[in-house]
């Protein structure tokens, strides 16, 4: 057997990655000269557990770095030195590098070490000037800080090793904070007969002399405190040879009888010593900001146990009346249980989707950092208010709806918000506000992105709209409308290219990103007063809303949330355009028809169109007919990839299973038009749209 440390790499790394997310909100918090000590704690002891795991893992490149920043936060918390601005931005880049190495290793990659390196000589030179300075206030002496003798008896409880510790990284790490001496008992080791490779048997007494307090050493040995006996005490002095016991010493870290114990361990091949390529033994997740896995509450694994339970009662009381003569009453029985069975299911099915339900504040959290550096380039001066943070959503939307939130965010903070000194001369506060705030409505989430600044300029909009040929110059626009021009492809009001903005995209790309979560982004804004953005989306992505439709033979699915009306077709109000295609006036619209049986290639269907109905559905802000054989039933549906499944089918975004069995398409109305050939490649205007101007008119 061979102890696989690999097995424990995603707990490493989604531990670390909480540890930076927590150093990084308590930074943020930091203010020189108003910092107290648990905020300080706190980012230490996230700092020296990244440390820790990674030296015992043998991240080397990790423990390395994060071991000159933890120098830097312990002689702050001591009080040797005053925290400055200057140490909170290098310690926020840091955050920035240990993400990168961190995330290179679990791709299983080999980390770019040059920002590390580069901050690594700015953490030496702080370090450095600092001893320099303490020279210059006592020439005549060396500083002398008070030193302690600590033993240390620590001793590991057999199955050490199986948990993926590392008694030697931890006897290293304590030589670093003094003059380490250290004594081996090794009576426990069996003979060889009886002998285990991967129990250990050794334990220690060690004797540190250092200027460290107790909590630093405790510290070294908080990854296993539940697995081994650890007694510290204050002694005299560090211990006497002529005096010690007769065990074996060795100086520093190590033990002959330790070294023994890991040759005998590595001639029999029982152990393996991990290195920063290793594989695990699970695929990593190589997409930066996915996590894998998702901690949960021991009360929605209660309630999803008592589900179950009520599952197996109702499926043993069906079992029991299906071997029972039939008759009226076991008739009624076994419908009444199927009831049940049907409630136990929806009750399951809402208790499961709770486990992917988590709280937005995960998305929110990383706003903070964003809105700090965002507002130090632009020299402005902002205040971010987070509200309703605890609102939950799916795990899946929350990942996929933070890049889209950090567009409009930093939109915001760019054309948003004026300067202190516009604020000033308008009677503005000269800190301006940005406003992140989440709450349901309905069946959906709600997010909007508010900001007190200057509000849209709907001149200047509608003016670089007319550059773009986006818009006529005889073109009667609403403010609402000039505002939709906004989220148009390669819009932009920027005076000037810019790493925030300017560049023409960003608008187009998150209207885009939220639409394929089948969720919708508008903008309201007022002059002098300010912009809000509002996102709705779907609680979750597994599972949809759907019309079931007949087309031909074949069943589909289209999402009820796509869905303006359905009718019967009026022939006289139906016109043919360029390329046949057909289009019914609908009031004041013009509305193209799809006849979904071409498009799929369907045999049996109802041609003539005063037969059939119509589904007015609404995607990209353009209205489209299919044309349908007949409207089924509308009910809840659980979504299957086709891609992971199968592979990407145009015009189609997943599949279900229905209740008799058979599988039915999900359409994907984007998708559908793009297919049908109404939009140009790379437009968001249709085809049809200039035709029926010069037919209708």
């Amino acid at each position: 057997m061979s102890i696989d440390l690999s097995q424990f790499f995603d707990v490493f790394f989604e531990e670390s990655f909480e540890g930076l997310d927590v150093m990084e909100a308590e930074l943020l918090n930091l203010q020189p000269g108003q910092e107290d000590s648990e905020t300080i704690n706190t980012i230490f002891r996230a700092a020296h557990s990244i440390k820790g795991g990674s030296g015992t893992f043998g991240f080397t490149s990790v423990s390395n770095f994060t071991h000159v920043l933890e120098t830097l936060l312990d002689q702050i918390r001591d009080g040797r030195r005053q925290l400055a601005a200057e140490h909170v931005n290098l310690l926020l880049q840091s955050v920035d590098c240990l993400r990168a190495l961190l995330t290179s290793l679990q791709a299983e990659e080999e980390p770019d070490l040059s920002v590390a390196n580069t901050l690594r000589e700015k953490f030496e030179g702080i370090l450095g000037a600092q001893q320099s300075q303490d020279a210059q206030t006592s020439p005549s002496r060396e500083v002398a800080p008070e030193l302690q003798t600590y033993q240390i008896d620590f001793k590991p409880l057999t199955h050490l090793f199986k948990t993926g510790n590392e008694p030697l990284y931890m006897l290293s790490e304590l030589s670093e904070l003094g003059d380490l001496e250290t004594h081996a008992f090794c009576d426990a080791i069996p003979d060889i007969e009886r002998f285990n490779p991967e129990d250990c048997y050794l334990s220690w007494r060690l004797y540190l002399n250092t200027s460290h307090s107790e909590s630093a050493i405790r510290e070294v040995f908080e990854w296993v405190e539940d697995d081994a006996e650890i007694v510290i005490t204050l002694c005299g002095g560090l211990f006497e040879n002529d005096s010690a016991p007769e065990v074996n010493i060795a100086s520093k870290t190590d033990t002959e009888s330790q070294v023994a114990q890991k040759e005998t361990q590595n001639n029999t091949e029982t152990t393996q010593k991990p290195t920063a390529m290793a594989k695990p033994k699970s695929e990593v997740n190589k997409k930066s900001g996915e996590s894998t896995s998702i901690r949960v509450g021991i009360d929605k694994v209660d309630s999803l146990i008592n589900m179950v339970g009520e599952l197996v009662i109702t499926q043993a009381m069906l079992t029991q009346l299906g071997e029972q003569e039939p008759t009226e009453h076991t008739l009624a029985a076994m419908q009444e249980g199927l009831a049940q069975l049907a409630h136990n299911t929806r009750d399951l099915q809402e208790n499961v989707m709770r486990i992917r339900m988590l709280p937005i504040s995960f998305v929110f959290s990383r706003f903070p950092r964003l809105v700090r550096d965002t507002s130090q380039k632009l020299d402005k001066q902002v205040a971010l208010k987070l509200l309703g943070e605890q609102t939950e959503l799916d795990k899946t939307v929350m990942e996929k709806i933070s890049d889209p939130m950090v567009h409009l965010v930093r939109n915001s903070l760019d054309h948003g918000l004026e300067t202190p000194e516009e604020r000033i001369k308008a009677g503005k506060d000269p800190v301006g506000t940005v406003t992140l705030n989440a709450f349901h409505q309905g069946g959906n989430i709600v997010i909007e992105i508010m900001d007190d600044g200057r509000g849209l300029n709907t001149e200047k909009i509608k003016s670089k709209a007319l550059a773009n040929g986006l818009v006529q110059a005889t073109d009667e626009l609403t403010v609402e409308e000039v505002n939709e021009l906004i989220f148009k492809p390669g819009f932009s009001t920027a005076d000037e290219v810019s790493d925030i903005s300017g560049r023409g995209v960003g608008m187009d790309v998150v209207r885009r990103n939220i639409q394929a979560l089948n969720g919708s982004v508008e903008v309201t804004s007022a002059k002098g007063v300010g912009s809000t953005f509002t996102i709705r989306l779907p609680l979750t992505l597994a599972i949809l809303d759907g019309q079931l439709v007949k087309v031909a033979q074949h069943t589909y699915i289209i999402p009820l949330i796509s869905i303006v009306e359905s009718l019967q077709i009026d022939i006289k109000k139906v016109s043919r355009v360029g390329n046949g295609l057909e289009v019914l006036r609908l009031r004041d619209e013009y509305i193209p028809i799809i006849r979904l049986y071409q498009l799929f290639n369907h045999e049996g269907a109802i041609e003539e169109l005063d037969k059939t109905l119509l589904v007015v559905v609404e995607s990209d802000n353009h209205k489209v007919g299919l044309l349908v054989d007949d409207l089924l039933a509308q009910q809840q549906v659980v979504i299957k990839s086709l891609e992971a499944n199968y592979q990407k089918v145009n015009g189609i975004s997943g599949a279900t299973i229905l209740g008799d069995g058979r599988v039915s398409l999900i359409i994907d109305i984007s998708g559908l038009i793009k297919l049908s050939g109404l939009k140009r490649p790379g437009s968001q205007e249709l085809l049809v749209e200039q035709e029926l101007e010069e037919v209708m008119t």
